[in-house]
């Protein structure tokens, strides 16, 4: 779906914030993501499934940097034919494949992976669709292969707050208490060996320039500030991420498989 056909009233939040031109969507930022990334210590030659890999950009951007084979399954075909157009004008074809598929079947896949990765992906699912896609992450791994997770925290009034951010993100978004991820992946057979938790800045100014640099950030202020739609929408989000302050957050986790 382009910007231009996006019904802005009812589109999850995730695109409306791409819609304004924010590229990066992870509640920890930057910097969460690069501590998750430290705790993996991905070698050479190691294999990485990424859920959910959109366009292909992270799926490129690890494959790059830490000379890892990364294959990305995506649910949009949209998006499948723009990831795989972008893998070949990185020139990574040899080592990033992305497939189209849904994570709730990752049982339709064959191989079995060093890491399995999934970056703002289980916060938007029911506690059943969690159970099933852990079980899933935990199935497509390697013994001792680790799952890398990068979430929204909700560390008290966990209800509540998923029907205040349902009704603003027009998602099911399900964030869990640190103890309930933990245990969540614990019941998949996943065994959390390092976490850490903090602040959710999504909508922050300070994590939005450290996310997106200076020249971006700009862009995604203007476009809040002249497209109505959007700005309602955003506006509507950052309420309800202020009102919840001192209880969101974002956590990362490395678990082995049990």
């Amino acid at each position: 779906m382009t910007h231009a056909t996006l019904n802005y009233e009812t589109a999850p939040g995730h695109e409306v914030l791409a819609a304004a031109g924010k590229k990066y969507l992870r509640p920890g930022g930057r910097l969460a993501t690069e501590q998750l990334f430290q705790w993996a210590n991905f070698q050479p030659g190691e294999t990485v499934l990424e859920l959910a890999a959109s366009f292909g950009l992270s799926a490129i951007a690890i494959a790059r940097r830490y000379g890892v084979r990364v294959v990305g399954i995506e649910k949009n075909p949209d998006s499948v034919v723009r990831a795989r157009a972008n893998v070949v004008a990185a020139g990574l074809s040899d080592r990033v494949e992305i497939i189209e598929g849904d994570i709730f079947h990752l049982d339709r896949l064959t191989e079995k992976f060093d890491y399995v990765l999934a970056e703002a992906i289980l916060t938007m699912q029911s506690p059943p669709g969690k159970a099933k896609i852990l079980a899933g992450i935990r199935d497509r791994l390697k013994p001792g292969g680790k799952f890398l997770s990068h979430e929204l925290l909700a560390q008290n009034r966990e209800a509540e707050i998923h029907r205040a951010l349902a009704q603003a993100i027009r998602v099911n978004s399900t964030p869990l208490s640190e103890s309930n991820w933990i245990a969540a992946c614990e019941a998949a057979g996943l065994t959390v060996q390092q976490h850490q938790t903090g602040e959710m800045g999504l909508l922050k100014p300070q994590q939005m320039l450290a996310d997106e640099g200076i020249f971006n950030t700009i862009r995604i202020l203007w476009n809040i500030l002249t497209r109505s739609q959007i700005r309602q929408r955003v506006l509507t989000m950052r309420q309800v991420f202020q009102t919840y302050r001192q209880d969101l957050g974002y956590i990362i986790l490395s678990a082995v498989r049990s």
